[in-house]
C-alpha cells in the first residue's frame, strides 16, 4: 500500500503522536551524523521527508474542518 494512504488512514492523534517520535529520531540522527556515528545518512532524509508528509495531511484537515465550519452557518441561515 501507498505510504501517503496509510498515514491518511491514521487518526489525528496517531499523526500527532507519530510525527513527535519522528522529529526527535531526526534530532537523534542529526547528532549521530555531527559526530561521524551515522551509516545510512537515508534515514535522515527519509524521516524528515515522513514528517512533511505528517504536516501535509494534518493541514489538509485542519482546512478542511475550517471549510466545513465556514459553510454551516451559511447553510444555517434562513433564506427569504
Amino acid at each position: 500500500m501507498n505510504p501517503i494512504k496509510e498515514l491518511r488512514e491514521l487518526t489525528t492523534e496517531e499523526l500527532i503522536n507519530q510525527r513527535r517520535d519522528l522529529k526527535h529520531e531526526v534530532l537523534n540522527l542529526r547528532v549521530q551524523q555531527q559526530s561521524g556515528q551515522l551509516e545510512n545518512t537515508a534515514l535522515l532524509r527519509n524521516n524528515r521527508r515522513r514528517v512533511s508528509k505528517i504536516e501535509t495531511i494534518m493541514t489538509e484537515r485542519r482546512r478542511k474542518a475550517e471549510m466545513e465550519a465556514a459553510a454551516k452557518p451559511a447553510e444555517a441561515a434562513p433564506s427569504e
